[in-house]
C-alpha cells in the first residue's frame, strides 16, 4: 500500500475546486475595465456650481482685458458675443472663451452703440466708456450675470436674485 507524499493533493474526480483562479480573476477585471472604458466617456458630464462660477469669472476677465487694451491703446476694441455659438472672443487677444452646452447663455446686448449698429458684442472705448450689456449663465438653480456699464465701461460678476 502506498502512502500519499502530501497533504495537498487529492483525486481529481473525488472533490470538486473551490474558488476562482487568478487567470480567472484578471479576466473579469479586464472585461469590467473594457466595458467601462466605452461607457464612461458616453455619460452626460454636468457642469457643477463651481465650474459655471468659473466660466462666469472666466468672461469677466476677457472683458476686463479688452476694456484695459482700449483704454492703453487708445483705439476701440469689440469683444464678440455669439450666443448661439456659445462664445465670447476677445477682440484685442483673439483668445476665446467656449461655454458648455449644458449652461444656458443669454446676452442683452445694445442694437446701436456711437450712431453705429451693434447687437454682436460689446465695444469698449478709449475714454472707458462701453456700449454695455448683460451677459448671463444659468444651469439649474445656479445663474451668474456678468455685467457692463456703459458709462463706465466697469464689468462686475453678480448672482441675481430669485424671484420668492
Amino acid at each position: 500500500m502506498q502512502q500519499q507524499t502530501s497533504p495537498a493533493s487529492h483525486d481529481s474526480g473525488s472533490e470538486a475546486e473551490q474558488g476562482f483562479t487568478l487567470l480567472e480573476m484578471v479576466c473579469v477585471v479586464a472585461i469590467l475595465a473594457i466595458l467601462a472604458g466605452v461607457v464612461f466617456p458616453s455619460l452626460p458630464r454636468s457642469t457643477s456650481r463651481a465650474r459655471l462660477e468659473s466660466y462666469a469669472i472666466a468672461t469677466a476677465a476677457l472683458l476686463k482685458a479688452d476694456r484695459n487694451a482700449a483704454l492703453r491703446r487708445q483705439t476701440e476694441i469689440e469683444t464678440e458675443i455669439n450666443a448661439e455659438k456659445r462664445l465670447v472672443r476677445s477682440g484685442a487677444t483673439g483668445r476665446s472663451l467656449l461655454i458648455p452646452d449644458d449652461v444656458s447663455f443669454d446676452a442683452l446686448l445694445s442694437a446701436r452703440c456711437n450712431r453705429n449698429f451693434a447687437g454682436s458684442g460689446v465695444t469698449f472705448f478709449p475714454s472707458g466708456m462701453s456700449c454695455g450689456g448683460v451677459i448671463a449663465l444659468s444651469r439649474s438653480d445656479n445663474s451668474y450675470e456678468i455685467r457692463v456699464n456703459w458709462l463706465t465701461g466697469g464689468i462686475e460678476v453678480v448672482v441675481p436674485l430669485k424671484p420668492s
